[in-house]
């Protein structure tokens, strides 16, 4: 890698506190491999509604805040429980206010996901939803490997702590992938 590091922005698309998506960004930030810093953002329940009339009085600071930090990292990591199907809304509504302009932070950043669920199903319907979401906003998504956390409530320990090793080992492995992708993408030499 030759002392290259790249930045992750790591967004938990849930608010509750003891969430198993929170829980599995922590994880991330924790297995994150040589080279990697993930800056988990804390204030996506702060981002107000979607509203074209307050956009046109400014980015409220909250998503002014988001933009930047979307700005500043060299690639993302979306972390989604699945509702309904689907990503959360308020995972949505922040997705619609970083990606009006100007200066869209999100074209062209490179981007992973991963998702836990207490179901068998992982978040597949969620994370395939944010995909093709993604996908419209012109943002290079790593396809592989996929991390779906399924019967998430038997993978984390009392404390928050994600203890089930062949999902540290995914994670760490979607980590490493992005992290390599990224600095392809960036044309730096690996």
């Amino acid at each position: 890698m030759c002392g290259l590091a790249i930045t992750i922005l790591g967004i938990a698309g849930s608010l509750r506190q003891g969430s198993f998506n929170k829980r599995a960004l922590a994880a991330a930030c924790e297995l994150a491999p040589e080279g990697v810093s993930i800056r988990p953002f804390q204030r996506l329940g702060d981002i107000p509604l979607y509203d074209e009339d307050v956009k046109a009085k400014g980015f409220p600071p909250p998503v002014a805040e988001f933009r930047q930090a979307i700005a500043e990292a060299d690639a993302l990591l979306f972390v989604t429980p699945e509702y309904n199907y689907s990503v959360p809304g308020v995972l949505k509504n922040a997705i619609d206010w970083a990606s009006r302009p100007p200066d869209m932070p999100f074209i062209g950043k490179p981007v992973a996901m991963m998702g836990a669920a207490p179901g068998l199903m992982g978040t597949v319907r969620a994370q395939l939803h944010l995909r093709q979401i993604l996908s419209g906003l012109n943002m290079p998504v790593l396809s592989r490997p996929e991390v779906l956390i399924r019967e998430a409530a038997a993978k984390f320990d009392a404390d928050g702590r994600l203890t089930d090793e062949n999902t540290r080992k995914h994670i760490r492995n979607l980590l490493e992938k992005l992290r390599d992708w990224t600095l392809l993408l960036k044309g730096a030499p690996g």
